[in-house]
């Protein structure tokens, strides 16, 4: 096959499986993506601006205060009060741009009031974690004053793993339903994936993600004891086969067997550090030019829209990191499931599926810069690329060689009635020709691939028959005849 196979034309026909009008609206939407980055951002440092102007947060903070120091109650109810506020402020916004916009592209088929109750929904629970991380953090900056930003990424790796830990098990399940993947052919095959790659097989289940969304995805999600795997609907909804269910639940064992949660927690730690690093010398500045003449200070709660405002700047400018980051840990799972499942085509059949909302040839830089996921070009182009160097065995590869064993340098004698021919088939050892003797002599070459012998002969005449084994004998069958027992022997 590595001969035979062109990797580059074989990604050309997977990506002209969806038509030119297709691929633009993707490209459409996914540029479009790109430039909802920085309005976002802009938007939330106009929403921080407002916030910082209303002075609602200083004088909560005075309130709770009153006459006596309260900083864990203040940080507290501060936080949770700002994550309300700046969401409720940044609504229209996610409106257009996590709702609206999906609808317009067809991505998403929820009502607009099924998403507002899952977003009130998870602003509650965030304020509620939010304002637990920032109790700490401002206990962090009181504590030390001056090397507080160093101490900030172990307080961000320690929520990282705690979300990681308890999203399944709590959070998700409010959003959607989990069942494990139901009984039959393709839970048999992902039960028996999982303990290829020692994956624990009752980690696998399927959700109604087609309630949000209409993509074609699956995700990972959890850690230790709490990781698995999960199949959105939408993948059977658009026809998802066995291959596909194989490339792309395998993609996601990937993530699983390498840990890559938690490599990516420990490097967002790290980048924690250095945003917080930042923060700490570019709050001042930050806090004039916002007006924030009466927060005091970084160890202030109610500074926290200045610390948000620097922190959009600096993740949109580390955009790249952070998307690069991901994109590496998206790579290696696909790596993963070709050497273990070696399904390219099902992995491809399942890309090509997602070029809807992420298209499918961006140009390097924009790649780099933007996608937290390789191009799905590049990502079929790799998986050619395997298939040309990993042929897949034939299913009836043994079959083949047994019958090139047993019948090649022979000839093959035929019973009445003789499907072949009176003389039988004599097949040349060097695999070049054969002779048959019917009411003459005719050569030609042969070939014994697929289960089938097939002659061609010199004039162009080709028959092929069914190659069959009946405990130690040998049998041939005609297109739509019964098996013909084969006397093999030496050729005279």
């Amino acid at each position: 096959m590595a001969q035979s196979f062109d990797p580059a034309a074989a990604t050309a026909a997977y990506l002209a499986q969806l038509p030119p009008e297709a691929h633009a609206k993707a490209t459409a939407y996914t540029q479009g993506g790109h430039w909802l980055l920085l309005w976002g951002a802009l938007v939330a440092i106009l929403v921080s601006f407002l916030i910082v102007r209303s002075g609602l947060l200083t004088g909560l903070r005075r309130k709770i205060e009153g006459r006596r120091t309260r900083p864990v109650l203040a940080s507290f109810v501060v936080g949770v009060v700002y994550l309300v506020v700046d969401s409720l402020l940044s609504l229209p916004w996610a409106v257009y741009s996590q709702w609206w916009r999906q609808t317009q592209y067809g991505l998403t088929s929820q009502a607009f009031s099924g998403w507002l109750i899952e977003g009130a929904i998870s602003l509650a629970i965030t304020a509620v974690i939010g304002g637990l991380f920032f109790t700490l953090l401002y206990a962090l900056i009181r504590r030390a004053p001056r090397t507080w930003w160093a101490w900030s990424g172990g307080l961000t790796a320690v929520f990282i793993a705690a979300s990681l830990l308890l999203a399944p098990l709590y959070i998700e399940p409010i959003f959607n339903h989990y069942t494990p993947a139901p009984a039959g052919p393709v839970r048999d095959e992902v039960v028996a994936m999982a303990r290829t790659v020692g994956v624990p097989s009752d980690k696998i289940f399927v959700y109604d993600g087609s309630k949000q969304s209409n993509a074609y995805t699956a995700n990972v999600s959890g850690l230790f004891g709490s990781a698995r795997v999960a199949m959105s609907d939408t993948m059977f909804k658009k026809g998802a086969d066995i291959a596909e269910v194989r490339g792309v639940v395998g993609h996601e064992m990937g993530h699983y067997a390498h840990q890559h949660a938690i490599w990516i927690a420990g490097v967002m730690s790290l980048l924690a550090i250095a945003a917080f690093f930042l923060v700490d010398r570019l709050f001042a500045p930050v806090a004039r030019l916002l007006g924030a003449d009466q927060v005091r200070g970084v160890a202030d709660p109610a500074g926290l829209p200045v610390l948000s405002a620097v922190l959009t700047v600096l993740f949109l400018l580390a955009t790249p990191v952070t998307s690069s980051l991901i994109r590496i840990a998206e790579s290696d799972a696909d790596r993963f499931s070709l050497v273990h499942f070696n399904e390219p085509d099902g992995l491809s059949k399942a890309l090509v599926k997602t070029i809807e909302y992420r298209a499918a040839t961006p140009g390097r830089l924009e790649e780099i810069i933007f996608y937290d996921h390789p191009a799905v070009g590049r990502r079929i182009q790799r998986a050619m690329e395997w298939k040309a160097a990993h042929p897949k065995a034939s299913p009836t590869a043994a079959l083949d060689a047994a019958a090139r064993a047993a019948f090649v340098g022979r000839t093959a004698m035929f019973p009445p009635p003789m499907p072949v021919g009176t003389g039988g088939v004599v097949l040349n050892a060097d695999g070049s020709w054969f002779q048959r003797h019917d009411f003459g002599v005719e050569q030609g070459r042969y070939a014994i691939d697929g289960g089938r012998l097939c002659l061609t002969s010199e004039k162009g005449a080709r028959t092929c028959y069914a190659i069959g084994r009946s405990g130690q004998d040998w049998t041939l069958a005609a297109e739509g005849g019964a098996p013909v027992s084969v006397t093999l022997e030496p050729i005279a």
